[in-house]
């Protein structure tokens, strides 16, 4: 395979824009990476091997992609922006185990194009520098699906990140944590500056490996109620557990029940949302089911 210049650098990086003449759209969020450091330790990340695929969502240019290719087996790589699929098949040229698919992830059917792309290899990685405004929605899309899936390792605005990995007790710990945490072991793998990408966002950034886990690491009796139940516990977090659960499940003659109920669960009422850890939570919406709240 011939060897190409790294894309990542600055200088190449402007050298393509400009002669593409592209022009960023802020509406999708593009920031392109510029640091070698940054996209190694991205790669790394994902534990890719020649027997394994990668999965890329939002390409850009094709920086991540090239340094994804260096190590995977197979690479596709999906792009929602028309103008950049030219630009990413010419300078991607030099790697023939990387196909471009020009779609929007959210409305792709991720299942049917991972089971077509990777049937030949042992596993399977989303690795991508996702643009903030659609962070959550793709990675909840990548984890409810129950993709087959070994790890997701992203590139997220710093303060997502770290709810996603956060512990009960604090701030950044609510509903997306569980929900992350529900279906993998989150872990930060690092802090990015703003200062590394084209055009500088106004945040920092975070890189994230969330490991799929096989198995939830609680059982619950119906899913779709225990993410019910995480919800309504935090919609106004400032309130009561009891509280926030009582405007949710029941009407006002409802209040003795609801004590029972989180007695029988064993949770004071007076609790906050933020202090209930995933096992709790699983508990609390078990008892809740079985009481015949659905």
């Amino acid at each position: 395979m011939s060897r190409m210049e790294d894309i990542s650098t600055p200088k190449r990086t402007k050298e393509i824009i400009q002669r593409h003449g592209f022009a960023f759209k802020k509406s999708l969020g593009q920031n392109f990476l510029i640091d070698q450091n940054i996209l190694s330790k991205i790669v790394g990340a994902a534990e890719l091997d020649e027997t394994k695929g990668a999965l890329e969502i939002g390409p850009g240019i094709g920086a991540l992609t090239q340094k994804l290719a260096e190590t995977a087996g197979k690479v596709t790589a999906v792009e929602i922006d028309q103008r950049l699929i030219p630009i990413l098949k010419e300078v991607l040229e030099p790697y023939p185990h990387i196909r471009i698919v020009h779609g929007d992830v959210l409305k792709l059917d991720l299942r049917t194009l991972i089971e077509a792309e990777y049937a030949g290899q042992s596993g399977v990685s989303v690795v991508a520098n996702l643009p903030y405004y659609v962070t959550t929605p793709i990675i909840m899309k990548l984890l409810e699906e129950h993709l087959p899936l070994e790890n997701i390792v992203v590139m997220i605005q710093k303060e997502v990140a770290e709810r996603m990995a956060a512990a009960p007790g604090g701030k950044e710990y609510g509903s997306l944590s569980i929900a992350v945490q529900y279906y993998c072991e989150p872990e930060l793998v690092c802090i990015v500056p703003h200062t590394v990408f084209i055009p500088q966002p106004n945040v920092d950034s975070a890189v994230i490996r969330l490991k799929v886990r096989k198995e939830p690491p609680v059982a619950v009796d119906d899913e779709a109620f225990f993410f019910d139940v995480v919800q309504a516990s935090f919609a106004q977090r400032r309130k009561t557990i009891s509280n926030n659960l009582k405007a949710r499940f029941f009407a006002k003659e409802g209040r003795e029940e609801l004590e029972r109920l989180l007695q029988e669960a064993e949770i004071l009422p007076s609790r906050r949302a933020e202090t209930l850890s995933l096992h709790e939570f699983a508990r609390l919406s078990n008892v809740l089911i079985r009481a015949g709240l659905k």
